[in-house]
């Protein structure tokens, strides 16, 4: 492997859309009305897509005839380096609308930046997937906005989901040592002008929702370091399920 930081890098952008994807595929059946229901699946493919592509280009880096189906069915808890608001369970849909928001915040201003990366691979994925980005943020900050200034029992449910949610926000701004060592040749993205622009576009929807962020958040972390919630073996066990009960299968 000629990079072991790249492919670290690689392996934890995958690993973020993977395990969100993977949530919002939960709804799939299951969404409020139709509209939402498609919506939500359709973000859900979105994001698994962009997945595939960076774990496609992991098993490139990697090499010893290593596939992208390694990565998500083939590897144990501590080996995923997601950040931990990905993994958190859809609870109600104010739940799910505040967790999308809070990533697309993130997420597609990284993207945006990660479309002038040095590396060829990683601009080609930034720039492809940032035009869904654009799409998934727009459709989370509509949805903040209607909910959180609708009804009292909308507004009351999605003020609960920030002060479940915004413990995991920041997590997403904590650059790992590989990260950090990617900036300086231009590879990743730099993470403190993507917290600016995050937390300018957060504290705008937040005030055309009539929300308020929590004043006192105790940030969670350890995704990237392997170390999860409770909630995650739970995920690990549906996804992995076939490919455990008969290894080696192929689609």
């Amino acid at each position: 492997m000629k990079n072991n930081d790249l492919f670290k890098y690689t392996l934890q952008l995958a690993d973020d859309v993977m395990i969100l994807g993977h949530r919002l595929s939960e709804w799939t059946g299951h969404g409020p009305v139709l509209e939402q229901d498609i919506a939500l699946s359709n973000i859900a493919l979105d994001l698994i897509g962009e997945a595939r592509n960076l774990y496609q280009y992991a098993a490139k880096q990697e090499g010893n005839g290593k596939t992208e189906d390694d990565y998500p069915y083939k590897r144990d808890v501590l080996q995923w380096t997601n950040a931990l608001i990905v993994e958190q369970k859809n609870g109600d849909f104010a739940q799910t609308i505040v967790r999308q928001f809070l990533f697309d915040c993130y997420h597609y201003y990284h993207l945006e930046a990660l479309s002038k990366s040095t590396d060829e691979q990683m601009a080609f994925i930034g720039a492809k997937s940032v035009k869904e980005a654009r799409y998934h943020l727009q459709y989370s900050a509509e949805w903040m906005v209607r909910l959180g200034d609708g009804t009292e029992e909308s507004h009351a449910r999605m003020q609960q989901a920030i002060e479940d949610k915004m413990h995991y926000f920041e997590e997403l701004f904590i650059p790992t040592a590989a990260e950090s060592r990617l900036v300086e040749s231009g590879v990743a993205v730099d993470l403190a002008p993507i917290r600016v622009k995050a937390y300018a576009k957060l504290n705008e929807v937040i005030k055309e929702s009539t929300l308020k962020l929590p004043e006192d958040i105790y940030t969670q972390q350890g995704g990237r370091n392997g170390v999860h919630t409770e909630h995650f073996g739970y995920i690990l066990a549906e996804l992995q399920y076939m490919q455990k009960s008969y290894p080696n299968m192929q689609w």
